[in-house]
């Protein structure tokens, strides 16, 4: 098992539901959403952020509007829509559900683990 792509793998299952939760959080510039990943300890780099934002804002779940910036060019901040607000909240669901599961699943094998253990002294 190659435990490194299994991490990778994990990291992009929940890529786009938390790029969603920030912009659900209000109206954001991409460089914001990559430090509050980072701060997060989910990096991004904005080579990876730019075509998902593109995918989510053709499917309808953003929009962005250009602001003038007076030390450059305009800058494009992007918001959720009405349409993308109800599938944060279908994905904020599924995530909530599929946590509980798996701690459920985890904390049951832990406990069994413990009382393997235990038994075997």
């Amino acid at each position: 098992m190659d435990i490194q792509n299994t991490q990778s793998q994990m990291r992009k299952g929940v890529l786009e539901f938390c790029i969603l939760s920030i912009i659900q959080q209000g109206e954001v510039y991409p460089s914001d959403i990559v430090e509050k990943m980072k701060l997060a300890n989910l990096h991004i780099l904005e080579g990876t952020l730019y075509p998902l934002l593109t995918r989510l804002k053709n499917a309808g779940l953003l929009n962005y509007r250009w602001v003038e910036s007076i030390s450059g060019p305009p800058r494009k901040y992007f918001v959720m829509t009405d349409e993308g607000n109800a599938a944060y909240n279908v994905l904020l669901k599924t995530w909530n559900e599929m946590a509980d599961a798996v701690q459920l699943i985890t904390n049951n094998a832990n406990n069994i683990n413990t009382l393997k253990a235990d038994q075997a002294l």
